[in-house]
């Protein structure tokens, strides 16, 4: 049963949604974020836009002294200019705990640390855990904990029993998981399909919860389990979803099927969508790989065996696969031949090589003999062995007897293709690792063209 109520939806059974939050006129909330990664700096910033007393915190120097002089220290479309105004108008900060934590407890503090993969496929907390503990040991004045960084279900039960309820002061926790896309996450901060809301105490929902007054989004508030399960288990259909069309694609290769039609035909289902169905050499980046392992993780050590999740994650390891598979099988001996890889970054309008696929491209390559050369528009300062780093991509293709495009940049979609080919030698062979580029405009050109599960490409299935 649903009882309409202004703007908020109650339910009689499960979480409450609301469509929007009531914001106090001139309310300003004193916010700290800690951590200026990626998540931690695009929430620190879109809050200081917000109208909020930003302080964002970081224990490096040298990176809290190039954010305060306003230059970002990631690639993301429009970071930057709201990084400035934010200092210019005075609502954002960046500082280290270099005096202690106690002054920089704000009102509403995020926890916005890294929680990288372990060995073991699991999350690693030892930066949160950290930071917690300082927290609950410094405070001298109620404040609410809002965890942002992305911890397994759980992790919030375990901060208020051994951190938070021991606190001198009363320490309110919420659990914020974010859904920020890489290379659109100023754009998904203020135009989100929803804000979830995790906790067991209301009054810290509510202030929460008005932080994000100015977005259009409907905000689910729930129980903090629920809330740190959704972002596992979103990532976790999402990289299903991805690994599922990449198989489909495969299969087009074995029978000669043609994978666009397909994704087209399947994603104007509208139970199923367009979203995510693009065939290629798989996903990476720091979220689909990490969180599918650590929910696998936290599944096999609740005694329960995922097996739909193992094989998304092995689907997605080989599938990074195909190009050097391709390319061994069309030239057989690579020894001295130059192979360009275009692209480094996981996906367009970001620098994060994180579980790229070019990372795991590019050292197999060298192992066969190949001179790899490597061009990125923009993931420029990424250390690699075993390659030669160019500065564009007329100088990667130049000599190159074969191409990898591993990240989809529209530099490489709109490039002319016939000055490739005249630069490159026989058998000037493209693989077409994203199916980004117009198969027909590269063997108009003389190029032999390769695709993921495309008619007309020469075909080469695991």
């Amino acid at each position: 049963m649903v009882i309409a109520c202004d703007t908020l939806l109650l339910l009689t059974v499960g979480p409450t949604v609301s469509k929007r939050c009531l914001k106090e006129e001139g309310h300003v909330a004193r916010v700290t974020v800690i951590g200026t990664g990626y998540v931690g700096l695009v929430s620190g910033v879109c809050l200081a836009n917000s109208g909020h007393d930003v302080t964002c915190v970081d224990i490096d120097p040298a990176k809290v002294a190039q954010l305060t002089s306003g230059r970002s220290t990631i690639y993301e479309p429009g970071i930057e200019e709201l990084l400035v105004a934010g200092l210019a108008n005075g609502t954002l900060r960046f500082t280290t705990p270099s005096d202690g934590w106690a002054p920089l407890i704000g009102d509403i503090t995020f926890v916005a640390v890294g929680t990288p993969m372990a060995a073991n496929g699991a999350a690693d907390l030892s930066q949160v855990r950290a930071v917690v503990a300082d927290l609950a040991a410094a405070a001298d004045r109620p404040f609410i904990l809002v965890m942002k960084s992305t911890v397994p279900p759980g992790t919030g039960a375990t901060v208020k029993s051994r951190n938070l309820s021991d606190a001198a002061v009363p320490i309110a926790y919420v659990s914020n998981p974010e859904f920020l896309r890489e290379g659109h996450a100023v754009a998904d901060w203020y135009h989100t399909d929803r804000i979830v809301l995790g906790s067991d105490d209301s009054s810290a929902l509510a202030a929460v919860c008005e932080l994000y007054a100015d977005i259009d989004a409907p905000i689910l508030e729930t129980d903090t389990a629920s809330a740190e399960t959704i972002k596992y288990a979103s990532n976790a259909f999402l990289s299903t979803k991805i690994s599922f069309i990449n198989e489909i694609a495969n299969l087009c290769d074995a029978i000669g099927a043609d994978i666009d039609s397909v994704s087209t035909g399947i994603g104007m289902d509208t139970r199923i969508g367009p979203a995510f169905l693009k065939a290629g050499i798989g996903y990476g980046g720091s979220c689909f790989p990490k969180d599918t392992r650590a929910l696998d993780f936290i599944a096999t050590l609740n005694g329960y065996q995922f097996t739909l999740l193992k094989s998304v994650i092995e689907v997605n390891n080989r599938q990074r696969l195909l190009p050097v598979i391709h390319l061994a099988r069309a030239i057989p001996d690579l020894h001295e031949r130059t192979v360009a890889v275009l692209g480094l970054s996981f996906k367009p309008d970001t620098d994060d090589v994180r579980e790229a696929p070019a990372v795991d491209i590019v050292p197999l390559l060298a192992e066969g003999g190949a001179n790899v050369v490597v061009y990125d528009p923009i993931a420029a300062h990424i250390p690699l062995e075993d390659a030669t780093r160019v500065a564009t991509v007329w100088e990667a293709l130049d000599g190159a007897s074969a191409a990898i495009v591993t990240t989809e940049w529209p530099e490489f979609r709109d490039l002319d293709w016939a000055r490739a080919r005249s630069m490159m030698h026989d058998p000037a062979l493209v693989y077409d690792g994203r199916n980004c580029l117009d198969g027909d405009t590269l063997r108009a050109a003389g190029i032999e063209y390769m695709a993921v599960g495309r008619q007309g490409a020469h075909r080469a299935s695991i």
